[in-house]
């Protein structure tokens, strides 16, 4: 019998019988057992690991089953091993995504670059601890998308009990952002990292050459001296003035929003120590080592794109949000909004034809247990299904009072328990459906190489769904039209629609 088509397991997947999640535990005793299960590490005071609990989806073995059979029919195996192994998975641009390489999982010419480039940057790095380059007490990294959002992250989490150098990142044109982080620095004592894989990026070019300016100002001899540059284009860097010295490159195959693990980790090795930026890609190399040797079901970043594409084509749900029940994970939801609609915001396949369903949902989200008060109102007794994400922490992350984490950990269970369980109240206003599928995280520590496991687990998530879907979440050309026309406005341009006219007369950009 020949095998079935994405479009059959699809018709068949949306004409099961729904039943809810209250249901599917009482008909399933090993419902825990079946769909939660942990990624480990180390060993002694490097131990690790992170639980990934999803009994509180509507997964279920018929379910699982039928994803596998998908997976199959899009060829998940080879796809994984292609993008594993540096073969070309970026169809439209003709390259590979190398991100897992700068970990130790890929090609072997491949990985053994990215061990000499990151080789370069710990000698950097480890002459700036030592006084080599003069007194350094603050960075200001200015870069945007995946050269901002992974180092901001990195550095609000592993950073806030002690950081070896101050580190400012700065993405946004806004001179608010950059004045913001000039108000923190002093010029003497200041390092400039610019991040740019291009080293054209307006952005963060125009960002850097303000930061140029505020170190002469403040008196800065050699300002050109005080400027490291991360990228894949080295020799414009050189011409653009930096020391070749003091140029980090990184491999064109490794994209912007997959690129913390590259030399744009620079910030979070120079803020947190370099010991600490090793133990990231550790913990995201035992995920990598999980992803590549673990088949179906049992795959956990699979396991959780089986769920993500069965709520958004199957249930119909246009988002999903995550909420960090950790205060240093509260840049983690933005990592997650590009990561996840950047790579899969797409309307054709791998092969250009249009796409044949939804592709990725809107990712948001907030912090526990601020969210509960402000949105959680929505996901209780809302019209929309929203799947959940929860992330906590076992150990807290602060030395105060145990009771504040109890709190916080019982309030993140609460409510998971309570979007399934749902309440029958005394009226209408008081009753809440229940049934509202949630997903739980729960790492055994907040630690870096805990950051690092959840940021690839996340990659390979992303990258699962892709294959699902038939696309290739690599490329990114929907970024490039108004960054395209905001050029033209600027070379003068002075044709386009009426409304856009109006504003940019009324800003007095145009006569």
């Amino acid at each position: 019998m020949s095998e079935q088509t994405a479009d059959q397991i699809w018709t068949e997947i949306e004409a099961r019988e729904r039943r809810t999640v209250a249901e599917l535990f009482a008909g399933d005793d090993a419902r825990v057992d079946k769909l939660s299960a942990r990624i480990d590490w180390g060993e002694g005071d490097t131990a690790g690991g992170v639980l990934f609990d999803w009994s509180k989806t509507h997964l279920d073995d018929d379910l699982l089953d039928r994803f596998e059979s998908l997976a199959r029919v899009r060829d998940f195996t080879a796809k994984r091993a292609a993008l594993l192994n540096g073969e070309t998975v970026n169809v439209t641009e003709g390259r590979a995504a190398e991100h897992t390489a700068q970990r130790g999982t890929g090609a072997d010419a491949s990985v053994e670059e990215a061990a000499a480039l990151r080789d370069r940057m710990r000698l950097l790095v480890v002459a700036i601890h030592d006084g080599a380059l003069g007194e350094v007490k603050h960075l200001i990294h200015v870069g945007i998308g995946g050269s901002a959002l992974g180092p901001a992250l990195a550095i609000d989490a592993l950073t806030r009990d002690l950081a070896r150098v101050d580190v400012h990142i700065v993405s946004n044109i806004d001179g608010v952002a950059l004045e913001q982080a000039f108000a923190a620095c002093d010029p003497k004592t200041t390092m400039l990292a610019v991040a740019s894989k291009t080293f054209t990026t307006i952005e963060t070019m125009t960002n850097a050459a303000s930061v140029m300016r505020w170190l002469e100002e403040g008196g800065v001899a050699d300002p050109s001296g005080r400027v490291v540059a991360l990228t894949a284009s080295p020799e414009k860097a050189v011409e653009w003035g930096v020391d070749e010295t003091r140029v980090l490159p990184f491999q064109e195959s490794v994209g912007g929003r997959y690129s913390i693990w590259s030399s744009i980790g620079f910030p979070v090795a120079v803020g947190a120590g370099w010991d600490e930026f090793e133990a990231m890609l550790a913990g995201a190399q035992a995920v990598d080592r999980h992803f590549a040797e673990t088949e179906g079901r049992d795959n956990l970043p699979l396991r959780a794109a089986f769920a993500d594409r069965y709520y958004t084509r199957g249930r119909k749900c246009q988002t999903r949000a995550v909420f960090a029940y950790d205060e240093r994970l509260a840049l983690f939801p933005d990592y997650l909004q590009q990561l996840e609609m950047e790579s899969n915001g797409k309307r054709v396949t791998a092969d250009g034809k249009p796409v044949d369903g939804p592709t990725a949902p809107i990712t948001w989200g907030g912090v526990g247990t601020d969210a509960q008060h402000a949105v959680f109102q929505l996901l209780h007794q809302g019209t929309h299904v929203v799947p959940v994400d929860f992330i906590a922490s076992i150990a807290p992350g602060d030395a105060l009072d145990p009771a504040h984490h109890r709190i916080l950990l019982t309030n993140c269970f609460a409510q998971g328990a309570a979007l399934m369980k749902g309440d029958k109240g005394e009226d209408p206003a008081r009753n809440f459906p229940g049934d509202r599928p949630s997903a739980t995280i729960l790492c055994d520590d907040l630690d870096a190489a805990t950051l690092g496991a959840l940021i690839a687990f996340h990659e390979h998530r992303t990258f699962a769904s892709a294959v699902l879907m038939g696309i290739n979440p690599f490329d990114q050309f929907g970024v490039e039209l108004g960054k395209r026309m905001a050029k033209e406005i600027e070379g003068g341009k002075n044709d386009f629609d009426a409304s856009t006219m109006a504003l940019l007369q009324a800003a007095g950009l145009s006569e």
